[in-house]
């Protein structure tokens, strides 16, 4: 049974950083790829950051690219997601996701139907 956790949220003043996990129990982690999306209240999920299987490929939503940096170590099967420059409108619960096959390396990769399996969401709070 494929399991993602998310931890590191928190509330964070503007400007800010913080970090996000993903910890993932999978059958083969390298053989996942792995996405980061978001959820504000009243507003449908949006993805903002891919990592590849092999670790090789990322792709970001223009809303996050430069502030925001996905990667990703085997050895803890864990993904993570260090925001930084935070603003208030990065407020959101953030959730980490998984594609097992078929997945796309281009803006697809941050469409919700291309991943097979979700974490519960970690909430991130910008205050300003």
């Amino acid at each position: 049974q494929e399991q993602l956790v998310e931890s590191g949220g928190g509330v964070v003043q503007a400007g800010g950083s913080l970090r996000l996990s993903c910890a993932a129990s999978v059958r083969t982690f390298s053989s996942y790829a792995m996405g980061w999306f978001r959820q504000a209240p009243g507003k449908e999920r949006e993805g903002i950051s891919y990592i590849s299987s092999s670790g090789d490929s990322t792709y970001y939503a223009d809303s996050v690219k430069g502030r925001f940096t996905i990667s990703s170590d085997s050895a803890k099967n864990t993904v993570y997601l260090q925001m930084n420059s935070l603003k208030p409108e990065d407020t959101a619960v953030y959730y980490c996701a998984a594609c097992s096959t078929g997945c796309y390396r281009d803006h697809r990769s941050l469409l919700v139907r291309s991943y097979d399996y979700w974490g519960q969401g970690t909430q991130v709070t910008v205050s300003s």
